[in-house]
């Protein structure tokens, strides 16, 4: 049941990226569909989506997903055949964004040089 699941997990992310692709117009630069979580049931689906943008950007996206639930669930309908068509949560994946603050901030640390510790013999003398 479990591959079942990861299989129409899959299905649905890709079906929705190109459903937003086609129905949805964002001001955002990039929306995307990271990961979809559909509960054993079919019944609901998590759609964690990443926008590329300012943080107003992301906001109005969000709405605009939120507004635009039903068509695209109607839409999927058509495209998926389940014995439910599941009813779309979506929320925002941060994911991508805080991986990027951590990786600029960690290349504005300046590292100092390696050097040995105390109790490691310094690589210029020979250990015989």
């Amino acid at each position: 049941m479990k591959h079942r699941l990861e299989r129409v997990n899959e299905l649905l992310k890709r079906e929705l990226g190109e459903l937003l692709s086609r129905e949805v117009s964002f001001e955002a630069a990039l929306v995307t569909v990271q990961q979809v979580d559909i509960t054993p049931d079919l019944k609901h689906a998590h759609v964690f989506i990443s926008v590329i943008g300012s943080d107003e950007q992301a906001r109005a996206a969000m709405a605009k997903l939120h507004d635009s639930r039903k068509n695209l669930q109607h839409l999927l309908s058509k495209r998926v055949v389940l014995k439910y068509t599941p009813h779309l949560h979506f929320k925002l994946d941060e994911s991508i964004e805080r991986g990027t603050r951590v990786i600029n901030i960690l290349s504005q640390i300046e590292i100092p040089p390696d050097e040995p510790l105390p109790d490691e013999p310094s690589p210029d003398t020979d250990a015989k």
